[in-house]
């Protein structure tokens, strides 16, 4: 299957400036995409993550929709932020909008990231992978477009007031990028309210097929993440689809800064599946006391600590009944 990569040595000569970026952002949807899921059932694996339409055994499913809607977004957002950098000859802040009126009190002013150029440009790379024309093609344009939705609306305004002494009679606005977490998160958010698009068996072999695909995805908003086929149970290894399985997954259960998600990722890994928490105890070392030495090094000791790390471990089977049944919910 076709990945960016390959699109970058195949792709039109005119868009080799820009090939550096799009590598870089799709590697950071990649890692966002590991980032939002590392405590899910299903986890970003590298199987997950080729950009094209028949990949394989690869499923329609809602974590395809994410893979796509992520990549998208980190192509386009990193050649907005380059963009803004100055890395561009033929690119620069976007002042279309500056002078008029955006609100009540402030005007478009600034140097606003230009996300026209990122999103022109990252349609161009990411779209074109996409060669087919039946439903699983035009899900994955629809979350490719949504990915890139979800950079512009997670934009952020930014002001500077004007006035005498200090005074704010009116302000300058601009937009610029939000941390990239920011639309991983949007993403996550998506992904829990993916719409299921239904379409009969065999739809794309003709060209009433094709038109009626066509109607169909676009009836729904860009906005919206969409799958064609439910998630399989990822609870349970299986070699045909490439999963894993959570056997033997880490999960969390004490720490300060841990969110409800992350707390409850025992239960969802290991518990929900029929599985055991296994507690190990474990010695980690690490640097500490630094100290800068005049003139100019630093040296620290080595810290030597003691954690616990809790993993999933098959339960055994109580005497006279049966193990427990995985949650088919991923």
């Amino acid at each position: 299957s076709r990945s960016v990569n390959n699109f970058l040595m195949t792709g039109p000569k005119a868009y080799l400036i820009y090939s550096s970026s799009v590598a870089a952002g799709a590697q950071s949807g990649i890692e966002e995409c590991k980032y939002q899921f590392a405590w899910d059932r299903w986890n970003c694996p590298e199987r997950a993550l080729q950009l094209s339409s028949h990949g394989g055994l690869r499923s329609a499913n809602r974590e395809t929709a994410f893979v796509h809607a992520i990549s998208s977004a980190g192509v386009m957002y990193t050649l907005t932020r380059n963009c803004s950098l100055g890395d561009f000859d033929n690119c620069g802040c976007d002042d279309s909008r500056n002078g008029q009126l955006g609100g009540q009190g402030w005007l478009w002013g600034g140097c606003s990231d230009n996300v026209g150029f990122g999103e022109a440009i990252s349609k161009q790379f990411v779209d074109a992978l996409e060669t087919g024309q039946d439903a699983r093609a035009a899900m994955n344009l629809h979350n490719n477009e949504a990915g890139r939705k979800a950079v512009k609306g997670t934009m952020k305004r930014t002001c500077k007031c004007h006035g005498v002494s200090g005074s704010c009679t009116t302000q300058t606005c601009w937009l610029q990028l939000p941390e990239f977490r920011e639309v991983g998160a949007h993403l996550k958010e998506k992904y829990h309210a993916a719409l299921k698009v239904d379409l009969l068996q065999g739809a794309g072999n003709s060209a009433a097929g094709r038109g009626a695909i066509a109607d169909t995805f676009r009836s729904i908003s860009t906005r919206e993440l969409v799958h064609l086929e439910d998630s399989p149970d990822y609870c349970l290894e299986n070699k045909t689809l490439g999963l894993l399985g959570t056997e033997g997954r880490e999960c969390l259960r004490r720490g300060r800064s841990l969110g409800r998600w992350e707390r409850r990722s025992c239960r969802r890994l290991c518990g929900d599946c029929g599985l055991a928490v296994e507690e190990r105890r474990a010695e980690t070392v690490s640097s500490c006391n630094c100290k800068f030495h005049w003139c100019c090094a630093v040296r620290c000791e080595q810290c030597r600590r003691r954690v616990t790390k809790y993993f999933c471990s098959r339960a055994e089977r109580p005497r006279g009944g049966a193990a427990h049944k995985p949650a088919r919910k991923p």
